[in-house]
This record gives structure tokens, sequence and C-alpha cells, in this order.
């Protein structure tokens, strides 16, 4: 691995919530490493196998979700670090968790859960993500949650840059754990996040394509995808279109992923930038797409908006995930006696921790057991076939 600006994050000098017993370690691994071991070994990781990324619950083994999302914006996020000297374990950390606070039915269930928390503080994914890490995932006889380090805690909070008004998930982390959230987090987490614009920008593009719901000569309405669509023709000219999508898909990655890496650079020299105090105590976001890239990547935001994800056959079936999620959260308010037990057990008498406990529980359904309990509580599930 490659470490050597001085402005990385420092392993030697994580700090955890919880202190653990020297030497039990498990094995010659630093702080952030073991930040990243301990999300790979997470049940909340796993999960995210069968939680949605574009497509609710997708038939197709070739589909992407939020498991394999999450390793490729990891892989994106290593190239990425790599390439300024940063801390490599530490961005791969921050990108594998990233979406681990994500409810079934991606965005759709986000927005059930916001309108049937409306009383008890409303529901945020990001802030999620650190109630799992730090509350509800308890691996450890010690302590509750992970223990991770407070520089992983601190570029989860700070998902898209400093937080001026915490949702209550993050406030409670925050008072128990302070996270600075009012600077700049890390170029770890700063790279992190741009990571996940590169890869969901670029692979929801694949799956639209293979889904039938994007073609190429819609792409090529988009400049930054018409331009790489011609040199990707010009390089294989004897090559068949269909067999060129993927190549599309690579050569975008590949500028993004090298204008980040040239702007972050400028950006740095420019903000004098020397040590990781710099990087909280700047002005701006320093990683990032440089004010062309960032043009074209606004555009081809709102082509995919326009044409996938707010596509007809996906609003309807957002329309019904949504619905399924609420009627499911409305029958164990009615009845919390359809929790599961271990879950009975835990449930707070008083409000608005009450509704809190049973969104938690709802939250970490995958799509498929949310399915299941629906049609199991409520009825059966108006969803496309084969679900």
């Amino acid at each position: 691995m490659t470490q050597g600006a001085a402005y990385a994050a420092d392993p030697a000098g994580a700090v955890r919530r919880h202190g653990e017993p020297a030497g039990e370690t498990r094995g010659p691994r630093d702080a952030f490493q073991r930040d990243r071991d301990r999300i790979v070994h997470a049940i909340a990781f796993r999960r995210l196998r069968h939680k949605t990324q574009v497509f609710v619950a997708p038939d197709g083994d070739h589909f992407r979700v939020r498991l394999t999302h999450s390793i490729e914006v990891a892989q994106i996020g290593r190239t990425i670090a790599r390439a300024l000297g940063l801390n490599e374990d530490l961005t791969e950390a921050l990108c594998l968790a990233h979406d681990i606070g994500h409810p079934p039915f991606g965005h759709a269930g986000e927005d059930a859960l916001k309108a049937a928390m409306s009383h008890a503080g409303g529901f945020d994914h990001n802030a999620h993500t650190l109630r799992v890490l730090t509350r509800l995932e308890s691996p450890y006889p010690r302590w509750p949650g992970l223990n991770l380090s407070w520089d992983m805690l601190e570029g989860l909070a700070k998902h898209n840059g400093p937080v001026a008004d915490a949702p209550w998930a993050l406030g409670e982390v925050d008072a128990d754990f302070p996270l600075a959230l009012g600077a700049w987090p890390s170029l770890e987490a700063q790279v992190a996040a741009i990571a996940d614009d590169i890869a969901y920008d670029n692979h929801d593009i694949d799956d639209g394509l293979r889904a039938g719901i994007l073609d190429i000569d819609q792409l090529c309405t988009v400049p930054l995808v018409s331009a790489r669509w011609r040199a990707v023709c010009d390089r294989h000219p004897d090559v068949p279109r269909a067999r060129l999508a993927r190549e599309l898909v690579r050569d975008q990655i590949g500028a993004m992923v090298n204008d980040v890496i040239d702007e972050t650079r400028r950006r740095i020299r420019r903000a004098n930038v020397e040590t990781v105090a710099d990087v909280r105590a700047a002005a701006c976001q320093l990683a990032g797409f440089s004010d062309a890239m960032a043009a074209d990547e606004r555009v081809l935001k709102t082509f995919m908006y326009a044409t996938l994800y707010h596509s007809p056959s996906q609003l309807a079936v957002a329309q019904e995930a949504r619905g399924l999620l609420a009627r499911l959260f409305a029958a164990y308010a009615a009845d919390p006696a359809r929790l599961p037990v271990e879950w009975r057990a835990s449930l707070p008498e008083a409000e608005p921790n009450r509704t809190r406990h049973i969104a938690d529980f709802i939250a970490g359904m995958t799509d498929r057991y949310a399915i299941t309990r629906h049609r199991e509580l409520i009825g059966p599930v108006a969803l496309p076939e084969g679900f």
C-alpha cells in the first residue's frame, strides 16, 4: 500500500469510544484495517446482498444490489486514494460501509420510514448507518456496536460534508462520541463520497441498458456520454455495438477518476494543505470533480433521473414498495406482538423510542424478507412477476 502524504489519516493515532485491551488484535492489523474487517464481517453488511440498488429485489443475477455497489465503490475509492497517497484501508472501509443504513427498497423504503416516523424524528439512511454500527449490531461482549475508530465514524457521519443540523440518530452518536460535525471530514471520507457518485452514475447506466430501460441512442443525448461513445466506437470499429456498452462504462469511470485525482491535487496545492488538520479546517471540499466535469455529471444525473430512476416502470414499483413498507410498519406498531421474540423483549414502553425500535427492525430487513413478512401478516404483494 502507498501512503506517503502528510495529510493522509494515520491509523497509529486512531481512537475508539471504548478502550480495547492490548494484545487482542487477532493478527497484525492496524486500526483502519480492523475497521474494514469489522464491516466485512458484519451481519448488516451481508444483508446488503438483498437490498435494492436500482431495481427492487431484482430477479436477474447480473443486476447490482447494495452489496455489489458497495464493493464497486470501494474499488474506485482505493484507486483514487492510492494515487493521492491517502490511507487506502480507511477509504475502503468507508466505501464498504456507506450504504449499511439503507432500508429495504432503497429510497422508496426510506420515504416510507420518514413518513411513518414523522412524529418520532423521521428517518435518514446516513444517520441510520451510524446507529447500526454504534448500537444495533453488537457482536462483541464488552461494548455496543462495532467500536469503530473515530475517523471511521466521522467519515460516515459527514457523508455529504459538514453537518449543520444533525438528525436525531446522528445527534445521539455525536453526543456520546463527538465527531466535529461542523468541520470537513478526512480526505479519505471525501474520496469515498465521490467514488460513490462515480460508481452509481456509471454502473446504473450498465444496469439500465441490461434491463432495456435505456438505450445507447438515448444516452448519446448526454454530451459526456456521446463523446466517450464516439471514442469507443472509433477504437473498435469492427466490434458490434452491443459488445461496446461495458467499454463505454469503463471509459467513463476512468475519465471521472482521472479528473478527480487531478482536481483534488490542484485544490490541495491551492489551499496549502499539509496536514490532516488542514484538511478539516479547509473552507471547501478538497476531493471532487473539476468544474467542467461537475457540470457534465449534473447533466448525466438529470438524464438518469428522467429516464431511469423516474421511468414509469420504476415509479410504479417504488409506489408499491412504499405502500408495502408503510403497511408493515402500521401492522407492527398496532400489534408489537408480531415482532420476533428478541425484538419484542427489548421493545421500549415510551415514545419516541418505541417507534424508533420498530423502525430499526424494519430498516434492517432485506427486500425479500419484507415481502415475505407482508405476505404472512397482511396479504399478497403487488410487485412484478418473479418476486
